[in-house]
């Protein structure tokens, strides 16, 4: 395969390459269309997309910033081709992020957010620490809180349970990181977490960990364990 990985302000995304963009979400059954694209290009500042051969395999409008002094990573809305690659694309994806990270808060630990339709999305989450929600792990007031952040800056604070940190969609379309089968509901060793997902609905699950700064700044994250 030969990838290329490009990054750019989403206010350079041209008409013309938000429809190829699109074109690319609805084939890949999510309901992304033009409209609801054109509103997250306006809502988030950077646009990583993944070209194998010059054809979109995967993208996602994120943004680098800070809440509360915190740096962050957002990843607002993604989609990653499905298939025997898909790993490999969302790791250029966050490899990207973390990359762009580094350069904008060296030296600093930064929480990694994300809305993910099954326990597939939890590969974003590879190497980092403390993720939650976690198995066998009751959530602290201030991880609460930090769901209840995250649910804000995604525009579903108000659909967001901050016990289970399940974002009830009521059957409208909503952003996320569209990985793996979006359809896959509770299943595999992290069932409990997503008891409560029902992706007929549309529900998803705000999940966050921490990058630690010595390994952005080596360049890598840890493997899994």
């Amino acid at each position: 395969m030969s990838i290329e990985v490009t990054t750019k302000d989403c206010t350079a995304v041209g008409d013309a390459e938000l429809s190829e963009i699109a074109d690319f979400a609805l084939a890949r059954g999510t309901g992304y269309d033009l409209g609801l694209l054109s509103k997250q290009r306006d809502e988030w500042v950077l646009c990583t997309q993944i070209r194998n051969e010059g054809a979109l395999v995967g993208f996602a409008f994120c943004t680098l910033e800070r809440i509360g002094g915190t740096p962050c990573i957002l990843l607002g809305l993604a989609v990653i081709q499905d298939g025997s690659s898909d790993r490999m694309i969302l790791n250029e994806i966050m490899a990207e992020q973390y990359r762009k990270a580094l350069l904008a808060f060296p030296d600093e630990d930064v929480l990694v957010g994300a809305r993910i339709p099954s326990h597939l999305g939890y590969h974003i989450f590879a190497g980092l620490e403390d993720v939650v929600p976690r198995l066998e792990h009751k959530p602290s007031g201030e991880e609460r809180a930090w769901g209840r952040r995250l649910a804000k800056k995604f525009g579903v604070e108000s659909k967001l349970d901050d016990r289970t940190f399940v974002v009830s969609g009521k059957g409208d379309v909503a952003g996320m990181v569209a990985y793996g089968d979006l359809m896959l509901g509770a299943e595999g060793e992290l069932e409990p977490i997503f008891s409560n997902v029902d992706r007929t609905q549309q529900d998803t699950l705000v999940a966050f960990g921490w990058a630690m700064a010595e390994y952005l700044a080596e360049g890598s994250l840890p493997p899994e364990p």
